[in-house]
């Protein structure tokens, strides 16, 4: 309920207006001199002040007001004000509007007019404030960025903008951390930066893509193997926990980690110790693991694929990284970012980016900008070079043209306002597919979803049809 502040020296006055201000939804607070509206004001929060200008019986100059004004904006330099007076002087008007005040009333008042001005005066103080509010955030947003390492991080849109923020946050603790988002969206962007401004940034800091390695080698991987510990193994080798000691282990697809390996990484996490292959000597680290993954954890739990109390351990904390539809206004920058300074976007080109879904989120944007490059036969690139079909009708874009281009830290960090747009079918080409898919990747995925190709493709960040392409390739069963 917004307070209003009425300063007369008639009674009668502050009862009448208390009453028709009370009966609209206002909470009234009254007074009958200039020292006690200063008085209270110093203890009571104000939305609103309605002043008289004479406080002295037979005084019509309306210098009290005047000095009653001046101390209030002393005080609060934007609260609205609105001045009456039996004894209206133009000029006495015009200075004190000229000087902030907000409406200058003469008695008796309209009601109706009255309302209305103190309705649209509150509603633009409040909107004055949320904006410097807005301006403050911002200030100290841009602060931050600017001091932060951002490892070279392209982004133009308030989704990335907030990720990063956390990100930032995240990196003062030593807490673990679990990224999550689709295949291609950047998640070791963001372990990067966690990394890159924490206290351990010169530290180890040692990846590894759980997804990318066979099951066999995931343990001897992690933790070391002694020699003769497997075929192969022909001397002793030291595991990534190891290499990250007393730095950040960072856990890319941690959901294909098997359970046996599951058991191993719940232990270090809560005791440092752990064993090599082959070994019976346990040894001890002291280990940040910044995790990352694409699948549905909390479901794998369900179905028995990953342990619970594993993924607390890892969750403490969980940095959500939306696809690349949901940023649009990250698709420019990263294009001018992979294309280069040699090159520029036709509108349609823009235009077609834009409208993309990008179901393989920033790696196929950064493969699509690549085929661009190569093939393109100006210096202006258009939809066909990106291997995008054109754009029908009249499509606003949903983000300004000029964003193309802009440095990151000049960035508005505003949530924009993005359009839906509709579906564009991905350009059946393999340079826009995730090229480095290997078949050893295809066989686990296919073991892991049982065959369903819609979920094998969705976890590698292919269309079905590429990934139709790539069994064939390496006679693999559909």
């Amino acid at each position: 309920m917004d307070t209003i502040l009425i300063v007369d020296d008639n009674h009668a006055i502050c009862q009448a207006l208390g009453l028709m201000l009370e009966i609209n939804g206002y909470q009234v607070l009254t007074c009958h001199t200039p020292e006690d509206a200063l008085s209270l004001m110093a203890t009571q929060d104000v939305d609103l002040v309605i002043q008289d200008m004479n406080f002295t019986r037979d005084t019509t100059s309306g210098e009290e007001g005047k000095q009653l004004f001046y101390a209030l904006r002393e005080r609060q330099s934007d609260l609205p004000i609105i001045l009456m007076t039996a004894w209206t002087q133009l000029e006495t008007a015009v200075e004190l509007v000229k000087a902030g005040a907000a409406d200058y009333m003469g008695k008796p008042w309209d009601d109706a007019k009255l309302l209305n001005s103190i309705t649209n005066l509150i509603a633009l103080h409040k909107l004055a404030r949320a904006n410097q509010q807005l301006e403050r955030v911002n200030s100290q947003r841009q602060v931050a960025i600017a001091d932060a390492d951002l490892c070279g991080i392209v982004f133009g849109s308030g989704a990335m903008q907030r990720c990063i923020d956390l990100a930032l946050q995240l990196a003062r603790s030593d807490v673990s951390v679990l990224i999550t988002g689709p295949n291609g969206a950047g998640k070791d962007k963001l372990a990067d930066i966690i990394h890159a401004n924490s206290p351990l940034k010169n530290k180890p800091f040692i990846k590894v893509n759980v997804g990318a390695l066979p099951m066999e080698l995931l343990e001897a991987e992690l933790f070391g193997a002694e020699a003769g510990a497997f075929t192969g193994a022909n001397k002793a080798r030291i595991g990534r926990f190891e290499a990250a000691d007393g730095g950040t282990l960072f856990l890319d697809e941690i959901g294909n980690l098997p359970l046996s390996g599951q058991v191993k990484l719940l232990r270090v996490l809560q005791t440092g110790e752990f064993e090599r292959l082959g070994s019976h000597k346990t040894l001890k680290v002291k280990v940040r693991v910044i995790s990352a993954t694409n699948a549905d954890l909390a479901q794998d739990i369900v179905e028995g694929r990953f342990r619970e109390d594993l993924f607390y351990r890892l969750n403490v904390i969980e940095l959500a990284l939306p696809p690349l539809n949901q940023r649009v206004d990250d698709i420019l920058p990263l294009v001018k970012h992979f294309v280069g300074e040699s090159f520029s976007l036709s509108k349609p080109a823009q235009q077609a980016l834009l409208q993309h879904r990008w179901p393989g989120n920033v790696r196929e944007l950064e493969n699509a900008c690549k085929r661009a490059a190569l093939l393109a036969q100006s210096r202006v690139l258009t939809e066909a070079d990106f291997g995008l079909p054109p754009v029908h009708g009249n499509h606003s874009c949903a983000i300004s043209t000029t964003t193309f281009g802009r440095n990151l830290t000049e960035m508005t960090p505003i949530e924009p306002q993005v359009k839906s747009l509709p579906h564009a079918e991905p350009a059946q080409s393999d340079s826009s597919d995730a090229m480095d898919v290997s078949r050893e990747q295809i066989e686990m995925a296919l073991r892991q979803h049982k065959g369903v190709i819609a979920r094998v493709a969705k976890s590698l960040g292919l269309s079905r049809q590429a990934l139709y392409r790539r069994m064939d390739k390496f006679g693999l069963e559909k």
